[in-house]
Order: C-alpha cells, then structure tokens, then sequence
C-alpha cells in the first residue's frame, strides 16, 4: 500500500466497511445514519488520517462554514483578544475563521457586507465600530447574513449583542482617580467614530460632575486608540506651563502613549503624573508601573458573540442580548497628587 497517496473517501469506505455514499452521509451529518455506523466512519477517518474536503462540503451543503470577524480597532492586543475568543468557540465546531480587517468602517461602511459575501461567509462577528454602524446592520438584514455584535453603544435592539456599560466603567474609573485627591485632570478621547469614545466621555463627566470638578476644554485632547496619538495627546496636555495631576486615556494603547511621554520629559508616574487606562489589555500589564485601568472581557464577549452566530446558523436558542461585567484594575500608575 502507498501510505504516501492522500487517503479519499473510497479508502474510508474500505476501511470502515461501507460504501462512499455512506461515508458522504456521515461527514454531511445527514440524517438517518445508526450511530453506531457513524462510529465505524468516524474511527476508520481516524486511522487513515482522512480529513473531509471542506470546500466540497461546503458545495454540497450549500455552506460555506466560515465565520468572520470584522474589526477596525488599531489596538493589537484588543484585537488579539477578539482573535482568541472567538476561535476558542470555534474550537470543537467545523466553522472556521476569516479575519476581516477594515482600515475606516465610517468610510467604507458601504463595501463591508458586499465584502462578506464575495467571501462567502455564513455569518459575521462585529467589533466596534463596526456594531454600532447602522448601515451595516441594516446590509446584513437585507443579505440574510447572520450576525453578532461586540460593545455597541446605540442601537442596542438591531441584533444579537454583547454589552458592556462603557459609561458606568468610565465613570467608576474617573471616581477612583478624583477619590485620590486629584483635581487637575486630563482626558485623552479615542477615535471619534466609535460610540464608546463618547460614551467613556459622558461616564467622565458624571465623575466629575458629582465630585464638583471642572473639566477644563484645553485639557481633553483627540486621540485615535493608538499608541502614537497617546504621545502625541500627552505631548500637548504636558507642554503648558501649568499641567495636570492625571490623565485619563480611553484605552491603554494612548494610556502607554503618555507613559513614555512623561518619562522622555523626566516626570515620575505616578508620583508626578497619574494615568489611567481602559481595557486591561496585555500591554496594561507589562507597563510600568502596571496600568490602573478598566478590564472588558474582550474574549469572553467575543467568544459569546461567536456562539450566538453558530446558534443561529444551527437553528438552536440562545439570548438575544448578553450583558458582561466590568472591573476596576487597580494597577501602579496612579497614586495621590504630589503634595
């Protein structure tokens, strides 16, 4: 025998004892095979390491078993994260991923939908900004494309979703930073197309609304969820003669930014400057000091998302809107105001 040669199903069919139709049933999952046939497939599959021809699945079913994942944020650990947790779901289904970066959801809102369908996908997962897009949400509805999504912000009833409440977190993790006695406090906003970046703002505003501090306009400065806006942000909060005690960044790649900026211009954090973070990603841990920030089950949400895109695809319940806990991650890059 030329152990050499690709095994094909007639091999399966010899080695199991049956004929190739019924193997094609068996990996077809077609109803109407004994289990106890399905086991003498499945076992001879196993010995000839035969692995079924997924496109020609895919042409028989009329499925093409591939999920994607749709994300814009330039975060390489978030985006990690979503890799891992919807893979992880994946793990023990015949579904596979396809990763769909897009480089400007709000300027190409347009072509993600036509985009999955040249792929031939059976379902998408949605990351921010992406979920909050109500063009894209309403493409898919007239496509028949099942969907996810991951931290939206508005439209909370247009489809399956995975909640965090970016304006109780932000809230919480402003709190923490004026409870230490700061009052000259910085905001670092994130990519203005995402909904959690006003959402974060507003969370702010309500700290320091009942706590009685300003939030003073010259201190709040545009970035865009990446490390380099962070520095540049930071660059000009820290250039006036009078600077803040704290800056508050919407995630921890811009928080990170303006760690590095505070320590080109020899400040000490958090002894002469407090930052804070958002996200609890992989670089808030290997910071330092480590990142105080806030953590979002990015993985766990993703992973969630994935399941209730198979469920939909396999007919099977599952809750329409799933809400995920927060928390405050009290790293060493905050610490009461010098003085």
């Amino acid at each position: 025998m030329d152990h050499t040669r690709r095994k094909t199903i007639i091999d399966v069919g010899r080695h199991a004892g049956v004929s190739t139709k019924t193997v094609s049933r068996v990996f077809n999952d077609a109803p109407h095979v004994s289990d106890s046939i399905r086991q003498r497939v499945l076992a001879a599959a196993a010995a000839l390491n035969y692995h079924p021809n997924v496109m020609a699945q895919a042409l028989v079913r009329r499925r093409s078993h591939m999920i994607g994942l749709v994300y814009e944020n330039p975060s390489p650990s978030y985006v990690t994260e979503l890799q891992m947790g919807v893979l992880h779901r994946l793990r023990d289904e015949r579904y596979r991923l396809v990763v769909i970066p897009v480089e400007s959801i709000a300027d190409r809102a347009g072509e993600v939908v036509s985009l999955l369908r040249s792929a031939a996908l059976d379902g998408v997962v949605l990351a921010p900004p992406a979920s909050d897009n109500p063009r894209i949400l309403d493409d898919l509805a007239a496509a028949g494309i099942r969907f996810a999504r991951i931290t939206p912000n508005r439209l909370l009833d247009a489809g399956p979703s995975n909640i965090v409440d970016d304006v109780t977190a932000a809230r919480e993790i402003a709190a923490h930073v004026i409870g230490l006695g700061h009052r000259d406090i910085a905001i670092i906003k994130g990519d203005p197309t995402h909904a959690s970046s006003d959402a974060r703002l507003l969370g702010y505003s309500q700290a320091f609304y009942a706590a009685g501090v300003i939030m003073r306009p010259e201190w709040i400065e545009q970035g865009l969820f990446t490390r380099e806006s962070g520095q540049i942000a930071a660059a000009r909060l820290l250039a006036g003669s009078r600077r803040p005690t704290a800056i508050l960044a919407q995630n921890d790649e811009m928080a990170v930014g303006a760690l590095m900026v505070a320590r080109e211009r020899g400040l000490s954090v958090p002894q002469d400057l407090s930052i804070a973070g958002f996200d609890d990603s992989d670089v808030a841990r290997i910071a330092w000091p480590p990142l105080t920030t806030v953590r979002q089950p990015v993985f766990e949400m993703a992973q969630a998302a994935a399941d209730m895109v198979i469920a939909q695809l396999e007919g099977t319940s599952f809750q329409m809107r799933r809400d995920h806990a927060h928390e405050l991650i009290l790293g060493g890059s905050t610490a009461p105001p010098a003085g």
